[in-house]
C-alpha cells in the first residue's frame, strides 16, 4: 500500500503532530492526497519549545489547521514514577486526550508517525497506540526511517534532516521521579548546547549532575569547548560530565 491509496482510503483524518520528521510527512501527505485533516500538537512538560515552534511552521507552510492540545503529563503518577512502562502510561494518557479532541471535532481516524523501522518489541508506547486504534500509515505502508528522510526531502519538508529527539522524559534514569524543575533543568542545558552550535546530542541526569552525549564527530569540539559548556550548565548543575562513549 501508497500512501496515496491510505489517503485515498481514509481521507478524513486527524494527525498527532510532534514537530518532528515522521508526524511531518504522514502530515504531508494527508494534505496532499486526503481531503479533510487537522494536525493536533500535545502540550506538555515533556516537549522542549522548539518542537511546538517546529509543528507551528510546518503547519503553516503545508496549510494544515493545527490545533494545540494542552495536557498534564506530570498528573498522571505512573508516568511520572518513570518506570520501564513510563512510555506506556505517557503515550495512553496523551492519546486518550488526543482523541476525545479529535472524536470532539468530527474526527473518527486519528493517525501518528511511527514508521517501518521502529521496533513494536522496544517501545511500549505502541502497545498504546494498538489498544487506542491509533493508525500509523508509515508503518502499514512499510515506508523505513531511511525512507522518510528521503521523501520529505523530495517534497520539501525543512524537517526531512532533523534530528530524531526522544522526549525530555528519557533524560532523567529509569525509576527517578520526573519533576517539572528536573525537565526544565535538561531543556535549559540543551539549549546552552545547541547555542554553542552542538546537534543530536543528550544532557542526561546522573544524580544532581549532567551527563553529556554527542556523536563522536562532535567529541573533539566537546572537548575544546569544555570551558565554556560548563560555564553553560554549572548554575543548574552540580557538575558537568562528557561520556566518553559519545551517542
Amino acid at each position: 500500500m501508497t500512501l496515496e491509496e491510505f489517503f485515498t482510503q481514509h481521507p478524513r483524518t486527524a494527525v498527532a503532530f510532534s514537530g518532528g520528521t515522521d508526524s511531518a510527512l504522514v502530515l504531508w501527505a494527508a494534505g496532499r492526497y486526503g481531503r479533510d485533516v487537522r494536525a493536533y500538537y500535545v502540550h506538555t512538560v515533556f516537549q522542549p519549545a522548539f518542537e511546538l515552534a517546529d509543528a507551528k511552521r510546518l503547519a503553516e507552510e503545508l496549510e494544515v489547521p493545527l490545533t494545540v492540545v494542552e495536557a498534564d503529563v506530570l498528573a498522571v503518577p505512573e508516568a511520572t514514577a518513570n518506570g520501564p512502562r513510563r512510555c506506556y502510561y505517557c503515550k495512553k494518557a496523551l492519546f486518550t486526550t488526543l482523541w476525545q479532541r479529535a472524536r470532539a471535532d468530527g474526527y473518527t481516524v486519528l493517525l501518528d508517525g511511527t514508521n517501518a523501522s521502529d521496533d513494536a518489541g522496544d517501545r511500549p508506547g505502541m502497545q498504546a497506540l494498538r489498544e487506542l486504534e491509533v493508525r500509523s500509515p508509515l508503518r502499514e505502508c512499510g515506508i523505513t526511517k531511511a525512507e522518510v528522510r528521503r521523501m520529505s526531502k523530495e517534497a520539501g519538508l525543512f524537517t526531512w534532516d532533523k534530528p530524531a529527539y526522544a522526549c525530555l522524559a528519557t533524560r532523567v534514569p529509569t525509576r527517578t521521579a520526573i519533576t517539572r524543575e528536573a525537565l526544565e533543568k535538561v531543556e535549559r542545558g540543551e539549549n546552552a548546547l545547541f547555542r554553542l552550535g552542538f546537534s543530536d546530542f543528550r544532557v542526561r541526569l546522573l544524580g544532581d549532575a549532567a551527563r553529556i552525549q554527542v556523536p563522536a564527530d562532535q567529541m573533539e569540539r566537546a572537548l575544546a569547548l569544555r570551558g565554556e559548556i560548563n560555564q553553560a550548565l554549572e548554575a543548574d548543575f552540580s557538575a558537568v560530565l562528557l561520556d566518553l562513549a559519545g551517542r
